[in-house]
């Protein structure tokens, strides 16, 4: 399906690639908590949000 080439790129692409976005992070890290230090709360309060309506679809549905 694929040359020999194209999954030696493939391979090569997602190493760098992830290593691109490891270091990018690594570097960002100290202003992402600054700037997005509620973002947690909302995350599980959106995650809590989904439980309860899932909760009420199964309430309905019985």
């Amino acid at each position: 399906m694929f040359s020999t080439g194209q999954m030696i790129f493939a391979g090569l692409f997602i190493v760098v690639f992830s290593a691109i976005i490891i270091l990018t992070y690594r570097r960002d890290k100290k202003l992402h908590s600054k700037a997005y230090s509620g973002v947690k709360w909302i995350g599980i309060t959106f995650i809590i949000f989904i439980i309860i309506l899932f909760f009420i679809k199964y309430l309905l549905k019985n």
